[in-house]
């Protein structure tokens, strides 16, 4: 696919995803949709991490109103079906690590993108909102899934019923996030994370993320099963082995990737 609406590179193992339209804040459109679930799906077989981030200054506006007519017009029903779970999909099912490198303004939709990838860094100068009630729509793009999950019901309820802008430094207070990073050192700080995770066991990274997302369904005993089974499975590899020899030779480990 000829991407226009997003840029897709690799190298060092880091596939970097850039929302691409930043004269209208990186809105998405029905093309930057298609283009984000192409990009993604094929991104852990060139890949050992995978990077969002925005141009610009912002990271993502939500969806773009102007996209499909007026308003009035647009079935969201269908744009969500068709377009949105495709693409949320595709994030949450790749089986390499995902971070969201949010540099600006995550609002509706372009917070939840961000909050659907494995970690989330933001810069502190970023804010995340759920700006949908302030025209009469409900959270969506997974929004009504990861926040209750994330910051539990009373806050989730809160950002969703007030559209408050949550700077980026109180929603890793409260969990949304995982990093608030100063402004200045954004750039670098997200950069050596995705290489420290290019340069990671990349099959137990898949396993910590089946086994972490499937936890919120599971008893107890399940999970202790799916521990074991996975953990199994992570013992019969080289990176395994390689891990051991490192600790104890005091070296760095070199892990053989996907």
């Amino acid at each position: 696919m000829d991407y226009q609406a997003i840029s897709f590179v690799v190298e060092n193992d880091i596939a970097l995803l850039t929302l691409n339209r930043p004269d209208v804040m990186n809105a998405l459109s029905t093309q930057m949709r298609a283009e984000i679930t192409h990009a993604v799906k094929g991104a852990d077989k060139v890949a050992r991490v995978l990077v969002i981030t925005g141009a610009g200054k912002a990271f993502c506006s939500g969806q773009n109103l102007s996209d499909t007519g007026t308003a009035a017009s647009m079935d969201l029903e269908r744009v969500l079906r068709d377009e949105y779970e495709p693409m949320l999909r595709a994030i949450t099912d790749l089986r390499i690590p995902t971070i969201a490198a949010v540099n600006g303004a995550a609002a509706g939709a372009g917070a939840n993108l961000a909050l659907a990838t494995d970690v989330v860094i933001a810069s502190e100068d970023a804010f995340f909102m759920q700006a949908f009630a302030r025209i009469g729509l409900i959270p969506d793009a997974g929004g009504t899934w990861f926040l209750p999950r994330q910051i539990g019901l009373a806050r989730a309820m809160g950002a969703a019923l007030f559209a408050d802008r949550i700077p980026a430094r109180q929603a890793a207070d409260w969990g949304m996030i995982y990093e608030a990073v100063a402004a200045d050192e954004f750039d670098a700080h997200w950069r050596a994370r995705a290489a420290q995770l290019a340069a990671g066991p990349t099959k137990a990274y898949r396993h910590i993320k089946d086994a972490l997302r499937q936890s919120s369904a599971n008893t107890l005993e399940e999970q202790l099963n799916l521990e074991a089974k996975l953990q199994g499975r992570c013992g019969q590899t080289r990176d395994f082995q390689e891990g051991v020899v490192a600790f104890r030779e005091k070296r760095p480990p070199s892990f053989e990737g996907r």
